[in-house]
């Protein structure tokens, strides 16, 4: 990060400073009244290793004015290095540097010898792509980057003191030089040191808390039970450093408890309080989704406290989240964004997809359109379910119904029970199972929502802008159409126009396209409720075509699924897609390529959305989650990042998503087009090349011949139940213990 970056970082320093100052308008409950503190640990050490020169100026880059952290240690001919504990072993290359030694405390050697030691990732889950591309850095090196402002944590005093370095000498020495605006430590002697030493009004001094259960040594006592005399606190400190769970403590089961009121009683007795241990890239409690700025929010707009600052590992969520997301107005007529958000399955990363449930919570949480992938009954009933597979979101494998497991190759290669095998009514007595996408990252979903909701018939689905007005839409999927209708008899397009018929007749419900027009139009809640419309998606374009011809639907009411990741599009697609469709749905990665699967960094974007948009096209992307698994490198494990650049860079104009609540929340922010963008397909730049690796090749463009397939095949009779069906011959007929284990590591392979 060079003087190529100098210009746009000063225009970003003028937008971040009209931000703040926008925000500190607003009535804030913190001990001063103004925004909450942002304070980087180690930098943006989320992303690089911790205090290294790249995790400092990514945080000037993107989040100027955000205060930098450093863990001050002592070298043994007492120089100050930022490293994040004693053991230099934890968080550089020092054992291959210095492979003679048995330790590697930063006492043990002088800064001369550690000059060749280079920094690495200090957390094991986060990328090992940066390592040793920074020395090791002295305070002084830190501060003359040019920091706005700095916290000095002094974590081990006593330790140098054992070993003939004082920890407050050295302190008081580079205040002197440096200007330091927090002081903390765990170590009340410490403050107690220091209190003479410093301005109260240009350093504060923080008393760091531990975990509750740790004994502070100079009194003896626990760290919680000092939580609760914040008087003698007050003694030696102006604010205290916490734990976040010392202020919504969690249960055992990974949900909030009801928040305490350490907040509160340390604003009464005049101690600021910053909350410590965030990071998008931890597991955090369920109440949130997996949205980082859902709990920053709840920790400074919750209408009852607010903390003073946060200590984090990506400062720009924080950041944001005080700047553009607290005090929204939730009642707020028109949104600054124009996005339209459309549900996958629900609000699925909430409850069991394809639920009443999920449904109810997509609409509340503001989602436009809510979406159904129909699957067709025995009987021949249309439904709503995200698989044609049960198992993939029911108990159906620990029911009677097991036995019905069979292998079709012409839907997948795995074991399955198909929504085909059984009647409406038994499928109404299964269990629905909330969907896990990345359970193999160890990441689930909702556990306390796992099996509840029941599963919607698509004449109730067709019900529901009438119970939820707020709808502009619904969207109905298609697929496996030919496969339904060679091998089972059944007509899923003539059961879905038979159900939209009877909608029309008995509801009122318009199957037009002019849903995204009148979104656009629409200012007001009853201008919402005028426009329910009905869009049809498959993925074959031989589907579409049918519902066209039966139904007389113009190209506006049908949408193209572009099912696997292109990186450019012809003419001649693009031309047989609009010729049947007036929208098209395409996946993040043909948007934003990753240079690599492995490594997620962001190559140079795409041309494809403009094309598509340029003929006409409405282009809707796949599918956004709030998992920090999911997120590209270069949105920092931030989903709103992430969409903030799809919908002011790209400017798409639908987001799919299983979490509708993050993208609803961004609508409403109070600096859509004041915030800079985040760049992309900078950090590509900077890795260590050793552990890079080659690029991938590219994705393959999508031609016509991928989008022409052939006239759907009309319904032929149903075969007599007596008569095993083509399908159902190539079953495999095998003992049930065998099935069992073929769909576990069918399973397994999946995950993994």
């Amino acid at each position: 990060m060079t003087m190529a970056f100098l210009p746009r970082m000063i225009f970003m320093i003028l937008i971040q400073f009209f931000i703040l100052h926008t925000a500190s308008a607003s009535s804030w409950q913190t001990l001063s009244g103004k925004p909450p503190v942002v304070v980087a640990r180690g930098g943006f050490s989320g992303m690089f290793p911790y205090s290294s020169k790249d995790a400092y100026e990514l945080v000037k880059l993107i989040t100027p004015g955000v205060t930098l952290w450093c863990d001050l240690q002592l070298t043994k001919d007492g120089v100050g290095i930022c490293f994040p504990s004693l053991n230099l072993d934890n968080a550089s290359d020092v054992k291959n540097i210095l492979p003679n030694n048995k330790e590697w405390f930063s006492s043990d050697f002088t800064w001369k010898q550690l000059f060749n030691v280079s920094l690495v990732q200090n957390i094991n889950s986060r990328t090992e792509i940066f390592d040793v591309n920074d020395p090791i850095w002295t305070i002084e090196e830190v501060a003359n980057r040019g920091a706005s402002s700095l916290w000095l944590n002094i974590q081990d005093s006593a330790f140098y003191a054992q070993h003939n370095l004082s920890m407050r000498n050295t302190v008081v020495s580079l205040s002197k030089r440096i200007k330091f605006n927090f002081i903390s430590s765990p170590e009340i002697s410490f403050l107690q040191s220091m209190k003479n030493s410093v301005k109260p009004r240009v350093t504060k001094l923080i008393f760091k808390f531990l975990d509750q259960d740790q004994i502070d040594p100079f009194t003896n006592k626990s760290y919680g039970s000092l939580a609760k005399n914040l008087s003698y606190i007050r003694t030696f400190s102006s604010g205290i450093l916490v734990p976040k769970s010392y202020i919504w403590p969690v249960s055992s089961d990974h949900y909030l408890r009801p928040h305490t009121s350490l907040v509160t009683d340390a604003h009464k007795e005049g101690l600021q309080v910053f909350a410590s241990e965030f990071a998008n890239d931890f597991l955090i409690p369920y109440n949130y989704s997996y949205d980082p700025t859902a709990e920053y929010l709840s920790f400074i707009d919750n209408g009852n406290f607010s903390v003073d600052g946060f200590l984090s590992d990506f400062p720009v969520t924080p950041y944001r989240a005080i700047s553009c997301f607290s005090h929204l107005d939730k009642k707020k007529a028109t949104d600054d964004a124009n996005i339209t958000i459309i549900s996958n399955n629900g609000a699925s990363g909430d409850f069991p997809d394809c639920t009443d449930l999920a449904y109810q919570r997509a609409a509340i949480d503001g989602a436009d359109i809510l979406d159904c992938n129909v699957q067709m009954s025995k009987d021949e009933i249309p439904f709503c379910l995200s698989s044609i597979d049960l198992l993939n979101s029911t108990n159906v494998f620990e029911t009677s119904f097991r036995n019905l497991s069979s292998r079709v190759s012409e839907i997948q290669q795995k074991v399955g029970i198909y929504t085909f095998s059984l009647t409406m009514s038994q499928i109404q007595t299964l269990k629905p199972v909330i969907s896990n996408p990345f359970r193999g990252y160890d990441l689930y979903r909702n556990p306390r929502n796992k099996n509840i909701g029941k599963f919607l018939t698509l004449s109730e689905f067709l019900f529901l802008p009438k119970r939820y007005s707020s709808l502009s839409g619904l969207l109905i999927k298609v697929e496996n159409a030919a496969f339904l209708a060679e091998h089972q008899g059944i007509s899923v397009v003539d059961a879905v126009l038979e159900e939209l018929k009877r909608a029309t007749e008995l509801q009122g419900i318009s199957v037009v396209g002019a849903v995204l027009d009148e979104l656009k139009k629409a200012t007001s809640q009853e201008s919402h409720r005028n426009a329910t419309s009905i869009l049809i998606q498959s993925t074959d374009k031989s589907v579409l075509m049918k519902f066209k011809e039966k139904k007389k639907m113009n190209h506006d009411d049908l949408v193209y699924r572009v099912d696997e990741d292109i990186s450019d599009v012809t003419d001649s697609a693009i031309k047989d897609i609009k010729d049947v469709a007036g929208s098209i749905v395409i996946s993040k990665k043909s948007v934003y390529p990753s240079y690599t699967s492995r490594d997620g960094f962001v190559k140079l974007k795409t041309d494809v959305v403009p094309r598509l948009q340029s003929n006409g096209l409405r282009v809707f992307v796949e599918t956004f989650h709030n998992e920090f698994t999911t997120q590209q490198f270069d949105f920092y494990a931030d989903p709103t990042v992430e969409i903030h650049s799809f919908v002011l860079d790209i400017k798409i104009d639908g987001i799919i998503t299983d979490f509708p609540a993050t993208t609803t929340r961004y609508r409403k922010n109070h600096c859509y087009r004041k915030l800079d963008l985040v760049p992309t397909g900078v950090l590509i730049t900077l890795p260590n090349l050793v552990h890079l690796g080659p690029a991938e090749a590219p994705y393959p463009t999508l031609v016509d011949a991928d989008v022409i397939e052939p006239p759907l095949t009309e319904v032929i009779s149903q075969i007599p139940a007596s008569a095993p069906g083509k399908a159902e011959a190539k079953a495999i007929e095998v003992p049930f213990a065998f099935i069992a284990m073929a769909i576990l590591v069918s399973f397994f392979i999946s995950v993994y």
